[in-house]
């Protein structure tokens, strides 16, 4: 199975996060199939290829409930 979910960069204490679409078993950090986009919680900004987003869903690929929220609170 297929998650979109959040993979954690940057440094200490300056987080920056990667939007991808990896297995549900992968690490955090391992290998992602796709990168989707970014979301800097430090600038309050979000960026998202939503075409790549949309044919991961019809996929079958399921959305972590932080991705979730970050899609709703930015649209």
């Amino acid at each position: 199975m297929v998650k979109i979910r959040l993979a954690r960069f940057g440094r200490k204490k300056a987080p920056f996060y990667r939007i991808v679409a990896t297995p549900t078993r992968s690490k955090r950090e391992g290998m992602p199939l796709e990168v989707l986009g970014f979301w800097n919680p430090v600038k309050k900004e979000l960026k998202i290829e939503s075409e790549k987003l949309k044919a991961w869903i019809e996929k079958g690929a399921q959305i972590s409930p932080n991705v979730a929220k970050l899609l709703k609170e930015f649209k």
